[in-house]
């Protein structure tokens, strides 16, 4: 757990009374420390709707101790330094980031429907301007600390839990002069008691978007728990966990990209039991009140809500688990998925934290060459297994 000291006052980050010690020193030129090492590392206060948060300095998370929730890896072993300071522009002095996305939330009348996500590497402006639907996503999910595990965690992670904490992250960022929170639409847990409330509120949220607009109508970002991809009368649509009453429906020319672009993910979800599929997407409401994606990208979760991209992925992040391990999930962002990530990093071990890299069978020899280089680049000790070659090695110890 995380300490502060604010003002002259050490105190813990589930203490009642830390927003009330923020908000007196916030404005000021005195900053919160994180006392995760000696002398303290500083942080800044992000307020948004009258609550005090704090919040990590941009590019400082490798200066904290890996045992902290400040810590972050190199950059080298996360896609997020390719991001961070263009796509991301973290602004510690006014609380709030801005983010610039690579795809439209409005759409025009004569516009043509985009691809469900632009295959990785295709477009120049995915490589680090601009932020892809997948890198959006995995942005929120780190963020919300939902890449990290601890053996505390275990049994604490919901479908309400996972839905909070993703709104939280997106409280101060802005995007295209509106609040990210105010553009996200993440589905409440479903109740049938209050099924009635549930949906008022739904369409209380989505009729920003349903009131017609000259030249453009506007669109919203979703994230859910995909339950199926089913046939609909025309076309197709996406049936979310806790929203049984509402489907977000596909034409037939964007479901057939979606099927192709994810064809892994979609792979996975099917063969592994107990996995979870995310998806985030723009839609719009048409005027009969129907919702509809106009783009798309889908995320595999384990049953502990870590993204994964293979099942040797998921193999390591499994037997990390089951081992009581702490670690950390490397999020790809808009890297293409041709460039070798630590598929995690230890941060439990020491003297320093172990980044943990999973070789393919069949991978090419620049893939394993690029391994190599991360390697020897890093300050980090190192983990490799070569799927297909060796059964997969014990985990480095603690």
């Amino acid at each position: 757990m995380s300490a502060y000291q604010v003002a002259n006052r050490s105190i813990h980050t589930d203490d009642p009374g830390l927003s009330e010690a923020l908000a007196g020193i916030y404005g000021t030129k005195v900053r919160p420390l994180c006392l995760c090492r000696t002398p303290g590392i500083e942080m800044y206060i992000a307020r948004f709707e009258g609550r005090h948060l704090v919040k990590r300095m941009p590019n400082s998370g490798v200066d904290h101790a890996p045992a902290c929730d400040s810590y972050e890896p190199p950059s080298e072993l996360s896609g997020l330094g390719q991001v961070i300071g263009s796509a991301i522009q973290p602004g510690p002095e006014e609380g709030i980031t801005l983010l610039k996305f690579d795809f439209s939330l409005s759409k025009g009348a004569s516009r043509s429907a985009p691809a469900p996500s632009a295959k990785d590497g295709e477009s120049a402006k995915t490589a680090g301007s601009r932020l892809s639907l997948r890198g959006t996503l995995h942005y929120l999910w780190e963020e919300a600390g939902f890449n990290r595990w601890a053996p505390a965690m275990a049994g604490k992670r919901s479908w309400y839990v996972i839905r909070k904490y993703l709104l939280q992250a997106a409280e101060d960022k802005m995007a295209k002069g509106v609040s990210l929170a105010r553009m996200l639409y993440i589905p409440e847990s479903f109740s049938a008691e209050q099924k009635a409330e549930i949906a008022q509120r739904r369409q209380g949220q989505l009729m920003q978007i349903t009131a017609a607009e000259k030249g453009a109508r506007k669109l919203m970002l979703v994230i859910g728990e995909v339950k199926e991809l089913a046939p609909s009368r025309y076309g197709h649509k996406i049936v979310l966990k806790h929203l049984p009453d509402c489907h977000f429906m596909l034409n037939d020319d964007i479901y057939r990209r979606l099927i192709k672009r994810f064809e892994v993910e979609l792979g996975l979800w099917d063969a592994m039991e107990g996995t979870h599929l995310l998806v985030i997407g723009t839609f719009g409401i048409g005027a009969t009140g129907v919702a509809s994606f106009e783009e798309a990208a889908l995320m595999c979760v384990t049953e502990n809500w870590i993204p994964f991209e293979s099942a040797y992925d998921k193999q390591v992040l499994d037997a990390a688990t089951q081992h009581g391990r702490r670690f950390l999930k490397g999020m790809r962002y808009n890297m293409p998925l041709t460039r070798p990530l630590a598929c995690a990093v230890l941060s439990d071990t020491l003297p320093q934290p172990t980044a943990l890299y999973v070789i393919p069978p069949g991978a090419s020899h620049d893939f394993a060459r690029t391994v190599d280089s991360l390697i020897q680049e890093s300050t980090l000790a190192h983990w490799v297994w070569r799927a297909g070659e060796v059964p997969q090695p014990e985990l480095p110890s603690r």
